[in-house]
């Protein structure tokens, strides 16, 4: 799906739990979950500290969505 739209022009992050999966399918910036259950989050912390990951992910996503690949990154 990341290939299809990034071949419109719309740059796309893959979020994803087994980077060689993504690195598979062409995906260009990838950007590493924390698990395969939970790719966004961890439900047995404390609240807290699961929006900080979210956080963490999002804003790594951000950056990765802002520059510009020409072959695929991991971020």
């Amino acid at each position: 799906m990341v290939k299809a739209i990034e071949k419109h022009g719309i740059p796309a992050v893959h979020l994803c739990s087994i980077i060689p999966i993504s690195q598979t399918v062409g995906a260009n910036r990838i950007v590493p979950c924390v698990a395969i259950p939970y790719p966004t989050g961890d439900p047995k912390q404390d609240l807290a500290h699961e929006k900080e990951i979210r956080r963490r992910l999002l804003v790594r996503a951000l950056k990765a969505i802002s520059m510009d690949v020409t072959e695929q990154t991991v971020f």
